[in-house]
């Protein structure tokens, strides 16, 4: 890359448009550039092209400048020296423009080219954002946005207009307090988009471009509402919970793109106040037929049956586990604030969570159904999982402990159970919170095998022989302190904390094995008492 380098730097005007062709077809690909560490090799080039845009009348060359100067950014080395404000001042004047600045075919490509460059600076150097923001070009941006409602401008162009406005919201997040209004611009764009993709057709169908641009605009009004409260922006939740339940049910013929929007719309509706979820339910209306698989209470619950159908594919996926809570996170939180403030949304997510058992020779966490995924999550390596997988099994079973054994197994459920003080059974302080109407369960499977399930594995097991069977009283005595004795060993060694369930509910410690014999039996008689159907 010497030779094109140099022949950039020693160009006259005439060569300008040659030298930087052939550069951007050679390093298109590439992202280090060891030719440049020699001398003030770098620092050469890029005052070249700075002279090179300030000086050529020529539009495509212009566009070339910047796409090597997009392809040089890759490097993050000197950037906040080699972008001066000099620099920042070309790129406002390319992209922002001044009141009599338009859309043609001369300036759309140079625009295109300057958001992209500066999409790329900003991205690996934040320092630059702070150039950007102080020079006006985040200004112009939004100016910009007003605009699309009265004029039309390029998709490309509205696609990294977000995306620009979007890394420095990232970058540099004290940024949106001097934009209160800019959500509800981004809401307009995002009902517009909807009503040119519903024009002329039943479905919604949206182009791989509207797609993308939807996905830009929901990540930037996920940066907007992460940390905002009502004072830091201007923001009416339940209207963007409408847009939000509409954006789950359109489709494109790209199915990773349609994926992708999915995930940005949960990872919104995380920041979104639970009680607004209300709006994802539409109410029946008996001119329309609506499938039974969406249809409760009178209600039409399709946004809530699309998140199952996108929890299942995320379950369903190859993932490694340090990859799950970044997949499954949002949508399990999401979740259990729809299950915990909206009583309709809890019962239909129990219909199809946790319907009634059948499978009873199965264990809780073996299997594909969102029930078997989500017992598997309970003793999950990742707390958070664990965490989020039980809070909502709890919650479908209305914060009833026998029901939650009864459902995941009482060695699946003991972490939740131990964190809230409920090993040894009695009422969690939320059960009080939901209604006692019957929610039964009990299938006439599980009616017939009832007396052989045991509840820490939560299946049922067949009657096997007992292995002391034919020991003598002697040999069972011998064999009981054996293993009291390699406990105690373990346990003076450090290897283990054998605990109990104390008054509380909660593990405690012990000092000798023998401890653990106290209160056994009543726990026991708890455990007995899980085999019960309480619904």
């Amino acid at each position: 890359m010497e030779e094109e380098i140099g022949n950039i730097i020693s160009a006259d005007s005439s060569n300008w448009g040659p030298s930087l062709r052939v550069f951007i077809e050679k390093a298109s690909s590439k992202f280090k550039f060891p030719e440049l560490i020699q001398g003030s090799k770098r620092e050469d080039l890029w005052n070249a092209l700075l002279q090179i845009v300030k000086t050529s009348q020529d539009s495509c060359i212009i566009r070339d400048c910047f796409i090597t100067i997009r392809i040089l950014s890759r490097e993050k080395h000197n950037l906040v020296e080699l972008v001066n404000d000099e620099w920042i001042e070309l790129m406002k004047k390319h992209s922002i423009g001044n009141e009599d600045f338009e859309f043609n075919e001369n300036t759309t490509p140079v625009c295109l080219e300057v958001l992209k460059s500066l999409s790329n600076l900003m991205y690996n150097c934040k320092p630059l954002a702070e150039k950007v923001v102080k020079v006006g070009i985040f200004k112009g941006l939004k100016k910009r946005m007003i605009d699309y409602k009265n004029e039309k401008y390029p998709e490309e162009i509205k696609f990294y207009d977000v995306k620009l406005t979007f890394l420095i919201t990232a970058i540099s997040p004290d940024i949106k307090k001097e934009f209160k209004d800019l959500p509800v611009l981004l809401m307009d764009m995002l009902q517009d988009v909807l009503k040119e993709a519903a024009k002329n057709q039943e479905s919604i169908l949206l182009t791989d471009t509207q797609i993308d641009l939807v996905s830009e605009i929901l990540k930037l009004l996920f940066n907007l509402t992460v940390t905002s409260d009502d004072s830091d922006i201007e923001i009416n939740y339940l209207t963007l919970v409408e847009i939000l339940r509409s954006y789950m049910f359109v489709a494109s013929s790209d199915t990773d793109r349609n994926w992708k929007l999915r995930n940005n719309v949960i990872n919104l509706l995380t920041n979104i106040p639970p009680e607004t979820y209300s709006a994802l339910i539409i109410p029946i209306q008996t001119d329309r037929k609506v499938p039974n698989k969406y249809k409760f209470e009178n209600d039409n619950m399709m946004a809530i049956f699309e998140m199952l159908v996108f929890l299942k594919i995320k379950f369903n996926e190859s993932t490694s586990t340090s990859s799950q809570y970044e997949i499954l996170s949002p949508l399990l939180t999401v979740l259990v604030k729809s299950a915990t403030h909206h009583r309709s949304i809890r019962k239909y997510l129990r219909r199809h969570i946790l319907p009634p058992l059948r499978d009873v020779h199965s264990r809780p966490e073996e299997g594909d159904t969102l029930r078997n995924h989500l017992c598997r999550l309970l003793t999950s390596s990742s707390s958070q999982l664990n965490e989020l997988s039980s809070q909502l099994l709890f919650i479908l079973c209305k914060n009833n402990v026998t029901r939650l054994v009864k459902y995941a197994g009482y060695g699946n459920a003991a972490g939740l159970l131990a964190q809230r003080g409920l090993l040894a059974g009695g009422r969690d302080i939320g059960e009080g919170n939901y209604s006692t109407d019957s929610e039964n369960s009990e299938t006439e499977e599980y009616a017939d095998h009832k007396h052989g399930i045991n509840p820490v594995s939560g299946c049922f097991e067949p009657p096997h022989e007992s292995t002391m069977k034919n020991m003598s009283e002697e040999q069972k005595e011998y064999e009981a302190m054996k293993l009291v004795k390699l406990m105690d060993d373990l346990l003076k060694s450090g290897s283990i904390k054998p605990c109990r369930i104390g008054k509380d509910g909660k593990p405690e410690p012990i000092e000798h094995v023998l401890q653990l014999q106290e209160g056994l039996k009543s726990h026991q008689n708890y455990l007995n008492g899980a085999n019960s159907d309480s619904d």
